[in-house]
């Protein structure tokens, strides 16, 4: 369909919703007129009220003409003169489409690249141009994909898709707004007949009579109805401009294949879920591991960082892309499913033009990490800027610790008895959690969970420790009065060791099985008996050990976190402790706990020697 058929076809869907508003007004003027002619003044009076209250959204929704201005997304604008490179291929790329050239560039921190337009007379006349490139996309894209992602988004700007735009969004936004109006409505009626129901209620029961039961059932109705008729036709406006939107971004496909070449298009969108899932893992594994400590990696490294991730885990990426991602397909998506996309493109002539995946899609910037930094400047929160920096082997080893710390103290609290009745488990025992700013699945693919073994260097918690858990994004309450001593005890100086030394004492005093009953426990668990409660409870309290253990090490600074790219961070042990703790363990949950092992090992030592990197033992399998 060319660009006329669609203004037409948006044009009558937008005069749609202007004529049904019409028709809902001189229903409400004959229903006016009806109870003027043929019912009483009282009841007209209450008739008339009731028109004109449901007639305000209705005129508020058609004149109110003007749609949401420009959303400044956060990003940094460029000019020629700054990035030459990109300006240019960007130009090259509009003239052999055929379309003019976007007025702006702007550089964001997200995993997309967008075009808009400032249109005007309904899409009539065209506007300012703007074109989006997210930092990470051009990370993990060659220069040969990102032509094809550009050659798409021209495309669009090509078939006027931009312009045309503005009139869908018109319609959307008004249908939209007047269904948000009835339902304010309706749910402000609902409160005031609550409040009135519960005052008279209250008064009632003062009084020593039974209050009746808050009912608003009927309250509210007619808005609801008004409502609904709205709904009905914004649901139908959306499938119809939705489903223009999906031919649309096959055509913007098909412009790209025919620039930038079918196997380089075809590779752009393979690589896009790919890149969009490794960037997420990245921003909650590694990015943000440190804003609950307080710390954030260097300036520009926020974003840059995510090089690091790519290199390292190219064989994991490798294997996610074999297999594109399966999607719901719904009639209100504004995108065709990626396999569907690639399948169309797969299936076009081969055209001779094979993809030049070398040269990565950065070198088209004149200084990157400049650009990293910048763009950085304009997505964090200003309290997630004044965090302290550290690099990112201090960041891991700061942030690292102060978790295996707050873990450590949490289960010390609760097997002492001194949580309070929270039910906190140690990190790790709860098969469910990921290993904090490194959790990735025991083969190292991103965004899986971590192991689930309690093991000391990748316990983590699944309580929404930063790297796994609410509030790790970009400056997400990233308070910038928090710590600047990420390695102190959380609880206190010598709280922890004190907290171990407690718990040992406990068990050398014959305690170990009491302090199991305060764990928490399946409902199989609890209703073991004997040696089989035993064995339910040892793996937990292993690894709950094993945290304190590894808590007391770090605070003795015997231990160091190691950062890993490549796979979960990895707790560094003193010399020899890695094949002497698991024994020791074992020894303070046996049948007949022996705690000497494990002081023994953790006796302070004048010189600590450390071994090469080695992942602490794992307590054995959770219960």
């Amino acid at each position: 369909m060319g660009p006329t058929p669609r203004a037409a076809r948006a044009l009558v869907l937008l005069a749609g919703f202007y004529l049904l508003g019409l028709f809902l007004l001189a229903a409400l003027a004959a229903a006016d007129w009806a109870a003027a002619v043929h019912t009483p003044g009282p009841f007209a009076l209450k008739v008339f009220i009731v028109s004109a209250v449901l007639a305000l959204p209705i005129v508020r929704g058609m004149f109110m003409l003007r749609t949401p201005p420009y959303e400044d997304v956060p990003g940094v604008r460029v000019d020629e003169s700054r990035e030459p490179r990109l300006w240019q291929t960007v130009r090259d790329i509009a003239q052999q489409v055929g379309t003019r050239a976007p007025d702006e560039i702007l550089l964001t921190g997200d995993v997309n690249a967008a075009v808009s337009e400032d249109s005007r007379l309904l899409g009539l006349a065209g506007g300012t141009r703007r074109l989006r490139i997210g930092l990470p996309l051009m990370t993990g894209l060659s220069e040969s994909g990102l032509r094809a992602v550009l050659a798409h988004e021209m495309g669009h700007y090509g078939n006027a898709d931009t312009r045309l735009a503005a009139i869908s969004e018109r319609g959307r936004v008004h249908v939209l707004r007047t269904v948000a109006h009835f339902e304010e409505r309706a749910g402000a009626k609902v409160s005031k007949e609550r409040a009135r129901q519960e005052k008279k209620a209250a008064a009632a029961v003062a009084k020593g009579r039974k209050a009746k039961e808050v009912d608003t059932t009927g309250t509210g109705v007619t808005y609801r109805a008004m409502a609904r008729l709205y709904t009905a036709y914004g649901k139908f406006y959306l499938r119809a401009t939705l489903s223009g939107s999906r031919r649309a971004e096959f055509a913007a496909d098909v412009a790209a294949a025919r620039i930038a070449g079918r196997d380089a298009t075809s590779s752009a969108l393979r690589e896009i879920p790919v890149i969009d899932a490794a960037h997420d893992f990245y921003l909650n594994c590694y990015a943000t591991l440190g804003v609950d400590a307080g710390l954030l990696p260097p300036p520009g490294e926020f974003l840059g960082g995510f090089r690091h991730l790519l290199a390292a885990r190219h064989e994991e990426l490798d294997a996610l892309r074999g297999e594109l991602p399966t999607e719901p397909v719904s009639p209100y998506d504004s995108h065709p499913p990626i396999a569907e996309r690639v399948a169309r493109i797969e299936a076009l002539p081969d055209d001779g033009r094979a993809s030049d995946p070398v040269r990565p899609s950065l070198s088209l910037l004149a200084d990157a990490d400049r650009s990293f930094a910048a763009v950085e400047e304009t997505v964090l929160t200003p309290a997630a800027l004044g965090l302290r920096r550290l690099d990112w082997p201090e960041l891991v080893h700061a942030a690292m610790s102060v978790q295996t710390e707050r873990s450590a103290q949490r289960f010390g609290a609760l097997a002492l008895g001194t949580a309070g009745g929270e039910d906190t488990s140690p990190r790790g025992t709860d098969g469910g959690g990921g290993t904090p700013g490194h959790g990735a699945d025991a083969d190292g693919t991103p965004g899986h969970g971590a192991d689930a073994d309690g093991t000391p260097g990748h316990g983590a918690d699944a309580d929404g420790t930063p790297g796994h858990g609410a509030d790790a994004r970009p400056g997400a309450d990233a308070d910038a009065d928090r710590t600047s001593r990420p390695e102190a005890d959380p609880e206190g100086d010598g709280a922890g060791a004190a907290t171990l030394g407690a718990l040992l004492d406990a068990i050398d005093a014959g305690a170990l099985w009491r302090i199991a009953e305060r764990l928490p426990r399946s409902a199989e668990a609890a209703a073991a008996h004997g040696r089989a409660a035993r064995e339910f409870a040892r793996p937990q309290l292993r690894a709950g050990l094993s945290q304190l253990v590894s808590a007391e090490y770090l605070r003795q600074g015997r231990a160091r976190w190691q950062l890993s790219w490549a796979e979960s961070a990895a707790l560094e042990l003193p010399y020899g402790h890695v094949d002497e703790l698991p024994a020791a363990l074992e020894a303070a949950v046996a049948d007949r706990p022996d705690t000497g092992p494990l002081r023994a090992l953790l006796e302070p030592v004048a010189a600590p020697e450390t071994s090469t990197p080695a992942q602490a033992p794992s307590p054995g399998p959770t219960a």
